[in-house]
């Protein structure tokens, strides 16, 4: 598959969905995700905080996708080379990331791209990762209700998926709500 830039025109009849992932071991396990989010008609494009960098295969990522991995900036000048957004989910969410998107903050291209999404009121699917500590912290919880309020569907709810312990040796993807996330994605295109 070609990892020449798209455009937004190369193929109007597919939706766009932009896959936005944050650093953690679910950032290095979305091959699976981004081939059943084809399978159901999507053009997905990957953009990937700094962090997110160091669990991706962006090379096997842009041969899967046939768009090249955005992780920064690009010049005023050139060309977006990625096909404009229908829709953005933002897998896995990490506790910084989910407080930076509620509070304004836009110091990553991923970021960027999430809070012009909520501004163009793009459904928007947000999966939060921080360990039980963390997912109880007053600031993260009220990023959670704000983000909520805005109409972007937050997949978090430790009731129901509980987060991992602090220095317990497990990991947010030991715990990550593949099912949910699929559930809600089978909701995003049902509506497109």
């Amino acid at each position: 598959m070609s990892t020449e830039p798209t455009t937004a025109s190369d193929n109007p009849t597919k939706p766009v969905l932009y896959l936005v992932a944050c650093g953690g071991y679910v950032a290095g396990q979305l091959t699976d995700f981004i081939a059943r989010r084809q399978a159901d008609g999507w053009d997905v494009c990957v953009i990937a905080t700094p962090s997110a960098l160091k669990f991706m295969d962006t090379a096997k990522l842009a041969e899967q996708t046939g768009h090249v991995v955005r992780s920064d900036y690009k010049q005023p000048d050139q060309p977006d080379v990625l096909p404009v957004a229908n829709a953005v989910v933002l897998v896995p969410a990490t506790f910084n990331t989910v407080n930076k998107l509620a509070n304004g903050s836009s110091d990553t291209v991923a970021l960027g791209v999430l809070h012009e999404a909520i501004g163009l009121k793009l459904p928007m699917v947000v999966v939060p990762t921080p360990n039980a500590a963390l997912g109880k912290h007053p600031v993260f919880v009220a990023s959670v209700q704000t983000l909520r309020s805005w109409g972007v569907t937050v997949l978090f709810d430790p009731e129901t998926n509980p987060l991992p312990a602090p220095r317990s040796g497990l990991n947010a993807t030991d715990f990550f709500p593949w099912e949910g996330l699929e559930s809600a994605m089978g909701e995003l295109r049902a509506n497109r």
